[in-house]
């Protein structure tokens, strides 16, 4: 069984003896790094990669750790990282303070290695737990794309941020061909496993790691193409839709091929909002599926590409 990866700790503290007997305590366990003041440690949460978690002392030499931790939680990117207060100040009052800027413990000085290690231990295992279900609430079950909770929320993020910006943003809905035929013909199961495979696919041909696919609906997907135009947006589903037909899943009830394929429906612009947005690829969509399915259809011209007959 592969061993999961060391937590990452970062540790703040500008007295050297107290780092020491910290590493003491931790190294064999932990992944380690060190700030010895204020700045240096809001430094290191911003330029390396994130420490799971942070154990802070009060006391330091420019700004204080109770500044330190209200900064870590006003900054969306380092606002989940939990932060536990060591410190020789063990009066109520302090505590209370520590709690009230977001510290999610605080052990009081001197410390003995069983206190610390347990506590460090019980605050990762939470972290972990509350991300796991973090992730269950935006990921589909079957496929593991994003669910459409998910989607929903980046595309009206990435609609006000592109109209703000006066950027392009590409929109592809992707429908399995004729997928109740295959679901009737062939039994679920094997229609699970249909989309498990279309859905790897899709995601596959996918060249930027910005672009997000969901599964929006039973046998739909969407890809949300963050500051694309239309003609690299017809370059994503062009790929996608030859990745799909490349799988060759026979498919004995399809009238368009004896394999799975898909529609595509295309919008990229810039001037209307989310809701908008995903009506004119979805319009699109339609126009792909009326027009003889497995292939593309976008705005305006409506040309179209692909095998459909």
């Amino acid at each position: 069984m592969r061993s999961m990866p060391q937590a990452t700790l970062l540790v703040v503290d500008d007295e050297p003896a107290n780092i020491e007997a910290l590493a003491a305590v931790l190294d064999p366990h932990y992944e380690l790094r060190f700030a010895m003041s204020g700045l240096e440690a809001l430094t290191a949460m911003h330029d390396g990669p994130l420490p799971d978690l942070v154990l802070l002392d009060v006391m330091l030499p420019d700004i204080d750790g109770f500044e330190v931790c209200t900064r870590i939680r006003a900054d969306a990117r380092t606002a989940g990282v939990p932060v536990i207060f060591i410190t020789a100040l063990g009066q109520p009052a302090q505590e209370e303070l520590g709690f009230g800027v977001g510290a999610v413990d605080y052990i009081a000085k001197p410390f003995t290695a069983a206190s610390v290690r347990a506590r460090v231990r019980n605050h990762l295992e939470l972290k972990r737990n509350r991300e796991l279900l973090q992730r269950l609430a935006i990921t589909d079950a079957l496929t593991g794309l994003a669910n459409r909770r998910h989607f929903d929320e980046a595309l009206r993020l990435e609609v006000q941020r592109h109209r703000r910006q006066g950027l392009s943003l590409g929109l592809a809905l992707i429908d399995i061909d004729h997928f109740k035929r295959y679901n009737d013909h062939y039994g679920h199961p094997k229609g699970d496993e249909c989309l498990n495979l279309v859905s790897a696919a899709l995601a596959g041909s996918l060249r930027r790691a910005s672009d997000l696919i969901a599964r929006v609906g039973g046998e739909e997907f969407a890809i949300l193409m963050p500051e694309t135009d239309l003609e690299g947006a017809l370059s994503v589903a062009e790929r996608g839709r030859a990745a799909v037909s490349e799988l060759a899943i026979p498919h004995a009830m399809s009238t368009t091929q004896p394999f799975i394929t898909v529609s595509i429906g295309l919008h990229a612009g810039i001037d209307i909002d989310d809701a908008q947005r995903y009506r004119a690829a979805d319009q699109q969509l339609y126009r792909a599926k009326a027009a003889g399915r497995d292939q593309i259809m976008w705005d305006g011209k409506g040309n179209a590409a692909g095998g459909g007959k």
